[in-house]
């Protein structure tokens, strides 16, 4: 079994920044694929960012520039430092992780960007 557990969610003003936090334990394999997503009230959850465990990263367009998805590998964690953050940012932020033995969600963290 695999856990994911997320911090680093919040309350900030628009133009301002936060830094999630993700850490994997349990049965992990020694390569797997981790990412963000999010979902907002009312909408399908939306992938974000992705890091592959060979250090790779993709971002979805809305976020590009302004969002940076990062890995410890020693710590096993995963981050989402977000800059210049907008009100359409706000969201549920969840942690997944993909390995040979399936894939696994945190239980998310809430980021709230407002004045």
């Amino acid at each position: 079994q695999v856990q994911l557990v997320e911090s680093g969610g919040g309350l900030v003003q628009p133009g301002g920044s936060l830094r999630l936090s993700c850490v994997a334990s349990g049965s992990l394999f020694s390569l797997y694929y981790m990412a963000w997503y999010r979902q907002a009230p009312g909408k399908q959850r939306e992938l974000v960012a992705t890091i592959t465990d060979g250090g790779s990263t993709n971002y979805v367009d809305s976020v590009k520039g302004r969002f940076t998805i990062s890995r410890d590998y020693a710590k096993n964690t995963v981050y989402l430092q977000m800059n210049t953050l907008k009100p359409e940012d706000m969201a549920v932020y969840y942690c997944n992780l993909r390995q040979p033995t399936g894939q696994y969600w945190g239980q998310g963290t809430q980021v709230t960007v407002s004045n």
